[in-house]
């Protein structure tokens, strides 16, 4: 999410807009390389939450979610221990 509050990405100044796309394009890599993904989803939602911010969801091919949106809050949603939590950063970090 952007630190700053600001409802829509186009209030934005070009410049914000470029420095903001251009960590979003580097962490989108960091989860490509971290989960061997085939693809990146990108999401940008803020109906009832407005503010400036990115889902980026790594896809593999034999994924439940192939070809399809991804889910926000998918049934069977498994919760992570903060230890699993810990190792997912850690790995993202490691290609950052």
């Amino acid at each position: 999410a952007l630190n700053e509050h600001h409802k829509e990405f186009f209030h934005l100044s070009q410049e914000v807009q470029d420095d903001y796309m251009r960590d979003v394009a580097q962490v989108a890599r960091a989860v490509e390389q971290a989960f061997s993904a085939d693809k990146i989803n990108y999401g940008a939602f803020g109906d009832n939450m407005p503010h400036v911010h990115f889902h980026i969801v790594p896809k593999q091919k034999d994924g439940p979610e192939w070809g399809t949106m991804f889910e926000m809050n998918p049934s069977g949603n498994k919760q992570l221990t903060k230890e699993e939590y810990q190792d997912i950063i850690d790995q993202i970090k490691s290609h950052l």
